[in-house]
């Protein structure tokens, strides 16, 4: 029984593996997301996100929105968790940044970004390689 038991995992591990990656959006998936998303932020702030004062990525159904975003270096940036179950993360991973804590439903986190000009590209910790949830920051001097 042991030795079937480790030949089922192992199988089951190489399938893992092996499996593509998630299928990326189109861009007519994420513009009805990222729609989406800011009705949900409304409901849940009273407002809409351009209204905040601070820039506003909105983290939903594995996205977010925007995907790409250009600010002035030393920005303040607010990543707002809209899902209702899922949590999410920011990890500008390839700077090497450390990853933000878990942010839940109706959470967010802050960042001041002291970034290199030039584009960043960051990621949802749990999220970024089986459900391609992945952004960028380009940073103007």
């Amino acid at each position: 029984m042991g030795k079937l038991y480790a030949l089922a995992m192992t199988a089951a591990m190489v399938m893992l593996v092996l499996s593509p990656p998630a299928r990326a959006q189109d861009d007519a998936e994420r513009a009805k997301i990222c729609e989406k998303a800011e009705q949900r932020y409304q409901k849940l702030f009273g407002k809409p996100s351009r209204d905040e004062g601070v820039t506003i990525v909105k983290m939903y159904k594995y996205t977010f929105c925007p995907q790409h975003l250009k600010i002035k270096k030393g920005a303040k940036v607010r990543w707002v968790n809209v899902d209702k179950r899922t949590s999410h993360s920011v990890w500008f991973q390839e700077q090497g940044g450390k990853e933000s804590d878990r942010i839940f439903a109706e959470e967010t986190v802050n960042m001041v970004l002291d970034l290199p000009p030039g584009v960043n590209p960051y990621i949802c910790g749990p999220h970024w390689e089986q459900q391609g949830m992945r952004g960028t920051i380009t940073i103007e001097p």
